[in-house]
């Protein structure tokens, strides 16, 4: 009886995850499977839709590469994820990213680890997107 249990509540979650990874890749799919910024650590070497409040926004035009950050999932320095913009994708932004501070977004990529942080490089305007957070 409890093994019978037990393979009937293994199908149910394979069976779901199945259907999750059937779902289109893109439009509101992503951000209805959108992952919390502050939970983005757990999907590391995984593609996804991470999605938060940009806390800080910060241009680094004299560090090697001259990157854009968008620090999510906490306040900065103590945040959780950083959506992380190249200097040579940087002019494809319009407006400038750091127009984003203080607004909802999802950062969609591959997401990698970065110290003890979650992080998605955004080379495209079209993997960054402004979000309606419920």
């Amino acid at each position: 009886m409890k093994i019978a249990s037990a393979l009937t509540l293994s199908l149910a979650v394979v069976g779901t995850a199945l259907l999750a990874s059937a779902a289109p890749a893109t439009g509101q799919s992503q951000i209805d499977n959108a992952i919390p910024a502050d939970m983005a650590t757990r999907f590391t070497g995984k593609a996804g839709t991470v999605c938060g409040k940009v806390g800080k926004a910060r241009f680094a035009e004299n560090s090697e590469g001259t990157p854009t950050f968008l620090y999510m999932g906490g306040n900065f320095p103590r945040h959780t994820f950083t959506a992380r913009i190249p200097g040579n994708a940087r002019a494809k932004f319009k407006p400038a990213p750091e127009e984003l501070e203080g607004k909802d977004v999802c950062v969609i990529g591959t997401i990698e680890r970065d110290a003890s942080r979650a992080e998605i490089v955004v080379d495209s305007p079209s993997n960054l997107k402004l979000a309606t957070i419920r």
